[in-house]
């Protein structure tokens, strides 16, 4: 599939409903207003294509660039193309598709995200809080330890944190809070600490959730699902067990 033909498809699965949406969440006008949906869907038919992905992020239409994240090769991509890349953006929501697309896959993401914290630029600081909550979720090498400091980042400079920065520090304070026991501790303590963290999300419906209620709300919710896949095992290893 060639640039021309994705922007076809992108612009056909546009509605004017998605556009008045996304104006509200800051994606401007130059936009199809495609679902998500259909967003994943062609990424999946597409798959990882290089030279599709930089052409889509060259029209600069929000949509293009948002499946360019997704479609993009993290093996053909360099540190000088993520800054940017990421120095045009100016959507909170491309630069999370945008860290989980491209930066949290290419090499060397632990400098990448101390980098972009250090930024006084609320969207690229953003997206290093996101690289942070990406770590904490997905990669088991990082030592606890990282993120310990990490706490202690959060803690003293999120009242003074760009709109955005705040909203995705708290999201990687949720996603370190749900990693381990011991950093859930830590995550909790800090958070009551913090208190509110209040994010201006516009004309949207949006909302920052509170930290240490999210991760307990969490932690219980994981532990019913394990404790009915846990029951599924038992019922299907003794099945005379419930016969009576």
């Amino acid at each position: 599939m060639d640039v021309h033909d994705a922007v076809a498809l992108l612009e056909v699965a546009g509605t004017e409903q998605n556009r008045q949406t996304y104006r509200r969440h800051g994606a401007g006008d130059v936009q199809f207003g495609v679902s998500f949906k259909d967003l994943r869907a062609m990424a999946r038919r597409i798959g990882r294509d290089d030279a599709l992905a930089r052409g889509l992020w060259a029209t600069v239409n929000a949509d293009a660039r948002l499946l360019a994240c997704m479609v993009a090769d993290p093996n053909r991509m360099t540190e000088a193309d993520l800054d940017a890349w990421l120095a045009e953006i100016s959507y909170y929501v491309l630069v999370d598709e945008f860290v989980a697309g491209a930066a949290s896959q290419v090499p060397g993401v632990r400098e990448r995200a101390g980098r972009w914290i250090a930024s006084h630029r609320d969207w690229t600081a953003q997206a290093g809080w996101d690289l942070v909550g990406a770590m904490a979720m997905r990669d088991p090498e990082v030592p606890d330890a990282y993120f310990a400091d990490r706490l202690v980042e959060i803690e003293s400079g999120i009242g003074e944190a760009g709109n955005r920065t705040r909203h995705a520090m708290n999201g990687a304070l949720i996603a370190i809070g749900l990693r381990s026991d011991a950093l859930r501790e830590a995550a909790v303590s800090a958070a009551e600490r913090i208190g509110p963290v209040v994010v201006d999300h516009g004309q949207t419906g949006c909302v920052t959730p509170t930290a240490a209620p999210y991760i307990a709300k969490t932690v219980a919710y994981r532990a019913a699902q394990a404790a009915k896949r846990a029951a599924k095992v038992g019922a299907a290893a003794n099945p005379a067990a419930g016969a009576g």
